[in-house]
């Protein structure tokens, strides 16, 4: 928030801390303390070792509360218009993902809705479902487009992304996923409608509404050659690429990504061993969505313990949308990884701390470290895997936003 006032030096008392300062651990601090002066970290440790220096302008006693990085979700779809309830009825009746969006259903029936809908209500609704994530600890989130597809739609679907992030406490990073499904009036001309989304770029990045660029590879969504083309035009202006990949088939799209240097691949039921390897060489970020695991019942898991053997860093997002995954709760998200996939309560959290952050490109949060951004997540518990284990409640109590402290937010505020 451009217009905000620098945060006074503020120290966070009597807390346990879950610092995730190494590779490995929770790293954990008993009767710690956290000072920040303006949105970054300044000082951490054993409330005994705090220096006679640090001279805080605010003090806040948590009682015991644990304190954690605020949590991070690498990729959602916040922005969009109506909802696809009618189609999650007719899924329950035996209709799949894929005929439902043949038949002129899903993304495409998103984005109808959406170019119907004015700026405004599209921030406000969008504003609506931050509130709900924010509320669960979440401080940094990832928007895409993807429901306009045409020049001006998805435009404005990026605005109002950009708008969420000027306008909310929370940090926002906005990717342009114009690749997301071919629109009615192209059909039949997908390589076309590639064009015109190649050509959309350099104007979204000279209006300053992208950070990253996605598309959607798959039997529904566009080949891997028609991807590459819309690589080769993000890597001219020099934006970082990430890839809806192995989702429904493997295209080899984590391979083809991971040429490009892509921060993040997402999805990855379908991931073959040399997409793995793939991306272990080029750093990518394998982020994993339970939340469209569940929600449309799909029966292959993504390859875990090949990502663990791999070393390839693992995230996890809610991947909200209308269609495949309505989720608003990050937490839950923890809780689903564990017990649908199989990870462990760290390599979840980590997933929404550490490894979110990288799948973003950030390199400044998700770590409680002096000099890394001051968001932090406050929860009445006294481990974080007790937010992994128990789900339907709401644990988090507060949240720290680049330094400024609030509470956790209602959804209806």
């Amino acid at each position: 928030m451009s217009n905000a006032r620098k945060p006074a030096r503020t120290l966070w008392r009597s807390a346990r801390l879950a610092t995730f300062a190494e590779e490995s651990g929770w790293g954990l601090i008993d009767n710690g303390a956290l000072v920040a002066d303006g949105d970054r970290i300044v000082w951490l440790g054993r409330e005994a070792d705090l220096p006679a220096t640090t001279l805080p302008r605010l003090e806040i006693d948590l009682g015991g509360a644990l304190v954690t990085p605020g949590l991070i979700d690498p990729h959602t779809h916040l922005v969009y218009g109506g909802d696809r309830a009618a189609e999650f009825e007719l899924r329950l009746t035996g209709a799949t993902y894929e005929q439902i969006a043949r038949a002129g259903g899903g993304i495409r029936s998103t984005v109808r809705a959406t170019r119907a809908a004015s700026d405004e209500a599209l921030f406000q609704l969008a504003a609506q479902r931050a509130r709900v994530l924010m509320a669960e600890g979440v401080t940094t989130i990832e928007i895409k487009s993807g429901y306009g597809l045409d020049q001006v739609h998805e435009a404005r679907c990026l605005a109002v992304a950009r708008r969420l992030g000027a306008e909310l406490p929370w940090s926002v990073r906005t990717t342009s996923l114009g690749a997301h499904a071919l629109p009615d009036e192209f059909a039949g001309r997908p390589d076309d409608y590639i064009d015109e989304v190649c050509s959309w770029l350099a104007t979204q990045q000279q209006s300053r509404l992208v950070d990253a660029v996605d598309v959607f590879c798959d039997t529904i969504g566009f080949t891997p050659d028609q991807t590459r083309r819309v690589f080769d035009r993000a890597r001219a202006l020099g934006l970082p690429v990430k890839l809806h990949a192995e989702q429904l088939s493997n295209q080899e799209g984590a391979r083809l990504a991971a040429e490009y240097g892509a921060l993040s691949c997402d999805h990855l039921e379908y991931l073959s061993d040399e997409g793995i390897a793939a991306m272990r060489a080029a750093g990518t970020v394998a982020v994993l969505l339970p939340g469209a695991y569940y929600f449309i019942r799909e029966t292959r898991l993504p390859p875990i313990q090949a990502l663990r053997e791999a070393g390839v860093p693992i995230a996890i997002a809610t991947d909200h949308n209308p269609g495949s995954s309505p989720a608003l709760s990050l937490p839950l998200m923890l809780n689903m990884a564990c017990t649908l996939f199989r990870l462990t309560p760290e390599e979840a959290w980590r997933g929404v701390t550490v490894n979110a952050a990288r799948a973003l490109g950030l390199a400044d949060r998700g770590r409680l470290l002096a000099g890394m951004r001051a968001d932090l997540a406050i929860w009445n518990a006294e481990h974080p895997r007790e937010i992994a284990y128990r789900f339907g409640h709401a644990p988090c109590v507060g949240s720290v936003f680049g330094g400024a402290s609030r509470p956790a937010p209602l959804a209806s505020q």
